[in-house]
C-alpha cells in the first residue's frame, strides 16, 4: 500500500488482511466472514497503555465470547515480542504481526504523529467492529484505555 491511508467510516466495507500471529498461524478476514471481529491497533508490546489495553480485553474476553466476537490485537512488534507479551500477561486472544505496516496503513491507524514538536509516524491506537458481513460497525480512534473494552463491548 502506498500513499495516505483512507479513513475508514461506519458501513464501510473493512479492508482484507492476511497476518500471522505469534504462533505463526495466518489470519484473514475473509476467513472469519460471518464472525463480529474486534481489530484493536496498539502501538507496542509491553509499555504501560498497550499492557492495560491488552489486559483489559483479556479481563472482558469471556464476555465478548459468549457474544462471539474474535478480538485480533495488531501491533509491528515481532512474533517473539508478541509470544513474550502474551505469555506474561495470560492474553487469550492473539497477537498479529504487522511488521511492513500494511493492515495498520489499511485500517489508518499508521498515522503522522509528534512529540515535543517533532514529527514522526506510529500507530493511533485505534479500534475497529467489524460485523459479520465485513463491514464496519464501530470505529474508535486515539483510544483512551480507561474504560475501552468496556465501551467496545457495549457497542456490540
Amino acid at each position: 500500500m502506498t500513499g495516505k491511508s483512507k479513513e475508514l467510516s461506519l458501513g464501510a466495507k473493512a479492508p482484507d488482511f492476511s497476518a500471522s500471529d505469534e504462533t505463526g498461524r495466518v489470519w484473514t478476514l475473509k476467513a472469519l466472514k460471518g464472525k463480529t471481529v474486534v481489530l484493536y491497533f496498539y502501538p507496542k508490546d509491553g509499555t504501560s497503555g498497550c499492557t492495560a489495553e491488552a489486559c483489559d480485553f483479556r479481563d472482558r474476553y469471556d464476555a465478548f465470547s459468549d457474544k462471539q466476537i474474535v478480538i485480533l490485537g495488531v501491533s509491528p512488534d515481532t512474533a517473539k515480542s508478541h509470544a513474550g507479551f502474551k505469555a506474561k500477561h495470560a492474553l487469550p486472544f492473539p497477537l498479529l504481526v504487522d511488521p511492513d505496516k500494511d493492515v495498520l496503513k489499511a485500517y489508518g491507524a499508521w498515522k503522522e504523529k509528534s512529540m515535543y514538536g517533532r514529527a514522526y509516524m506510529g500507530v493511533e491506537r485505534s479500534t475497529f467492529v467489524i460485523g459479520p458481513d465485513g463491514r464496519i460497525r464501530h470505529v474508535a480512534r486515539k483510544v483512551s484505555v480507561p474504560g475501552h473494552a468496556q465501551s467496545i463491548l457495549e457497542s456490540v
